[in-house]
């Protein structure tokens, strides 16, 4: 595996690769890496000949008050565990590689109404940061295929979305959520949590997964379940986000044309935010009791 440092560089092997007729996929990450950010590797090189990694937290994404100078950085276990996978290429940009005059001025990629709504609402700007930074990476890598996680749905919606209107050449792929035994969804937030914390925190899959075979039975008084839930999180010692059921396409209000659902939620359990989702297919000749799930 090759660390690099420069763009240019980068840039030159990924040129040599292309020049021999390998596809390049593209795993961006902040670090911290976990199984789950390691399946997104493993589906790279399924898809892909060449497989890059970047790591990359990026400010522009945090809000004031938010956690970008205690992000964990873990770069020596990231390196090992990077290694052990196969991957070809480690992109380790500065903050200056990405923002050379400052982030105050620097123009920004937004995906309206997608970016607004959810985990949007009460993190204003957050997925501004995030398009702006996979855009430019993108450009960088000019990969093939591009791997993220379905844990944060939202996200991934964002990212298909600016791929689509941007014209980008590149297939986005999404990999199902990595969770533990207990259901918890993995994200590198998790570390936060207190002993206690971490007993009371699969609780939140748990109620997605209970909305979930609610639907799947044919109850469709989606505002009742979501209040429904809301109660259940605060019971159990959450502070709720938000609880919501949405059309998978589009992330608006379900209607007669929403062919797969997606439950999605937030909560804030002491100072950590948990994000976790899952998805209905339905069909569209039939009633809202003939569900297919999806995770």
């Amino acid at each position: 595996m090759r660390t690099y440092t420069s763009i240019a560089a980068l840039q030159a092997d990924l040129k040599k690769q292309r020049a021999k007729g390998r596809s390049i996929g593209f795993v961006p990450t902040m670090g911290n890496l976990h199984d789950g950010h390691l399946n997104l590797v493993k589906k790279a090189h399924e898809c892909c000949d060449f497989v890059v990694v970047s790591i990359f937290v990026n400010p522009l994404q945090f809000g004031q008050g938010e956690d970008l100078d205690n992000y964990p950085r873990t770069l020596a276990a990231d390196k090992e565990r990077l290694f052990a996978e196969g991957t070809h290429g480690l992109f380790l940009p500065s903050v200056t590689d990405i923002y050379p005059d400052g982030m105050t001025t620097h123009t920004q990629v937004r995906v309206p109404e997608l970016s607004e709504t959810l985990c949007g609402s009460s993190r204003p700007g957050h997925f501004d940061g995030v398009t702006t930074v996979v855009a430019k990476l993108f450009n960088i890598v000019k990969p093939d295929t591009a791997i993220f996680g379905e844990k944060d749905f939202q996200q991934l919606s964002i990212i298909k979305k600016m791929v689509t209107d941007l014209y980008m050449p590149i297939e986005v792929l999404g990999v199902p959520t990595a969770r533990a035994e207990d259901g918890l969804a993995l994200s590198s937030r998790n570390g936060y949590l207190t002993p206690e914390q971490r007993t009371i925190a699969p609780e939140l899959s748990r109620v997605i997964q209970d909305c979930r075979d609610a639907v799947a039975c044919g109850f469709d008084n989606f505002l009742q379940l979501e209040s429904h839930a809301r109660l259940r999180l605060l019971a159990a010692g959450f502070t709720p986000d938000y609880f919501s059921i949405r059309d998978a396409r589009t992330l608006a209000a379900v209607n007669d044309t929403t062919e797969e659902i997606a439950i999605l939620a937030a909560a804030k359990l002491g100072k950590t935010r948990l994000i976790d989702n899952t998805r209905l297919c339905v069909n569209p000749s039939s009633d809202w009791g003939m569900l297919a799930s999806q995770d």
